[in-house]
């Protein structure tokens, strides 16, 4: 697995940052003006192709303002937790057990960036986790 991503960085080590952003196999063409985008995406091509890489067109989108990328939203305004993450932690039963307990932070924690305060507001949540004690969960 590691051969792709060492590959991948030095392939692109000039772009990342810049005008791309790679996550194992998932790529981002970015840029801060709209008129540079062409180019950009141009660039990233001309790379791609030179080093006989592929992408899965069905997979890719061109041209959007914003989208999901790693589970959270890439808008204008940066990033943004994913609506579909936080619904999904809404609607969550009640955990019943440290197992569900363990999950749900584990939902959290994904989300921790967007939360302010979040590692105080979950320290319930922690130490229920670490108490050794096989009584009930309530």
């Amino acid at each position: 697995m590691r051969g792709p991503l060492i590959r991948g960085s030095l392939i692109f080590k000039e772009h990342i940052g810049r005008n791309i952003e790679i996550y194992v196999d998932d790529m981002l063409v970015k840029s801060q003006k709209r008129e540079d985008h062409l180019g950009n995406l141009r660039e990233t091509l001309e790379v791609l192709r030179s080093s006989r890489l592929r992408i899965n067109p069905e997979k890719c989108s061109f041209g959007v303002t914003s989208g999901k990328f790693l589970g959270f939203m890439i808008r204008k305004r940066g990033i943004e937790p994913n609506p579909d993450k936080i619904e999904a932690i809404l609607n969550r039963e009640p955990p019943k057990s440290y197992k569900e307990v363990q999950r749900l932070t584990g939902c959290l924690a994904a989300l921790s960036r967007f939360i302010s305060k979040s590692g105080d507001r979950n320290l319930s949540f922690f130490r229920k986790i670490r108490q050794v004690s096989k009584e009930p969960f309530i």
